[in-house]
């Protein structure tokens, strides 16, 4: 007997709003009966894993114990520049000068994330994963 991973839950205190973020970070709209004001929220990915939204009485206090870490189709560069235009922050940029490395984001809410390089990149780039390694 196993378990299988079906979604990964955020605390928040806007479920609807934090969701939209996400499914512009990803690409997949909202459940078609999320609505503003309702306390959960949520987004089916293609893998069948699902992002969850739920409204929590307490604030994000510290950082996370795990976070996610997203790999764009696209150069990874490219994608820290979308995710600035739709409300990201950058808590740390990690990139390396040989095009190595990552950027530590926040969201809306201060969830940290991550954005590695690409599956291309990767593949044309070093031996070493420093991309999980260093995490």
């Amino acid at each position: 007997m196993h378990s299988t991973l079906f979604n990964v839950a955020f605390d928040c205190t806007d479920a609807y709003e934090l969701a939209r973020f996400w499914s512009q970070v990803v690409g997949r709209p909202l459940n078609d009966d999320d609505l503003p004001g309702e306390s959960t929220a949520a987004i089916a990915l293609p893998t069948g894993l699902h992002l969850y939204f739920a409204e929590v009485a307490e604030p994000k206090t510290q950082k996370n114990r795990v976070h996610l870490c997203l790999q764009p189709e696209g150069p990874r560069d490219e994608e820290v520049e979308r995710l600035l235009t739709v409300g990201a922050t950058v808590a740390a940029d990690r990139r390396n000068p040989d095009g190595t490395g990552w950027v530590v984001f926040t969201d809306p809410e201060g969830n940290e994330f991550c954005v590695l390089r690409s599956a291309a990149e990767r593949a044309a780039g070093e031996s070493v994963s420093c991309d999980r390694a260093a995490h």
